[in-house]
């Protein structure tokens, strides 16, 4: 099966990299959308195809109420949200820190379509396990409130460790690049828009 088949990629799209955008702010409107935005410009602007997802547009619920233990339909939202990742690249993950981690709607959007047999699978020793999305990359974009010398010196950056290690690279996704833009309740408008501008130019280096 040829990559376009199996990935649902068309010619019409183009031949630049595919590129698969996880905006996880539950906010419709916020800073981490435009910083998507700006970085999903510089990206098209290389000729890279982007699609996105917009957790705050989407329909499912975020608890996994039983765990693995019991299987829990996923909704078509999910479905094709998984059909995305598949067809991806490269993602690119954009969330702000609120309590030194990611939105519980991000995180509850990772409990319920990185499951066992699409994200990962564990071998008969229960001690290891197969990384299903590997062969792919990501890149993040985080916004907080705390100035990001002491998200990681005095907090130790749980949030980025998190999202490069124990989700991501779980998975076999590896993160290239992890981008913080801080602090956001004091920054001017003159800092905002250099955050924009420095997103666009992340996405055209991606």
């Amino acid at each position: 099966m040829n990559d376009a088949v199996k990935s649902g990629a068309t010619r019409l799209e183009g031949d630049g990299k595919r590129i698969l955008m996880i905006i996880g702010s539950p906010k419709r409107r916020s800073l981490c959308h435009s910083l998507a935005d700006a970085w999903s410009a510089g990206a098209r602007s290389k000729g890279h195809i982007v699609r996105e997802l917009r957790l705050s547009e989407m329909n499912f619920d975020p608890v996994l109420h039983n765990g693995y233990e019991q299987s829990q339909t996923l909704e078509p939202d999910l479905l094709e949200a998984q059909r995305q990742i598949h067809w991806a690249e490269h993602l690119m993950v954009a969330y702000p820190v609120w309590w030194g981690g990611m939105p519980a709607l991000l995180k509850g959007f990772f409990d319920r379509t990185f499951l066992p047999g699409f994200a990962f699978k564990y071998r008969n020793d229960g001690q290891a396990w197969d990384k299903l999305l590997s062969e792919r990359t990501a890149d993040v974009l985080v916004t907080m409130d705390t100035p990001p010398w002491y998200y990681r010196w005095v907090y130790g950056a749980p949030g980025h460790r998190q999202i490069k290690r124990t989700i991501l690279g779980f998975s076999g996704i590896k993160t290239l690049h992890l981008h913080v833009f801080a602090p956001v309740r004091t920054a001017t408008e003159d800092q905002r828009l250099k955050w924009l501008n420095q997103a666009e130019k992340l996405g055209s280096q991606c």
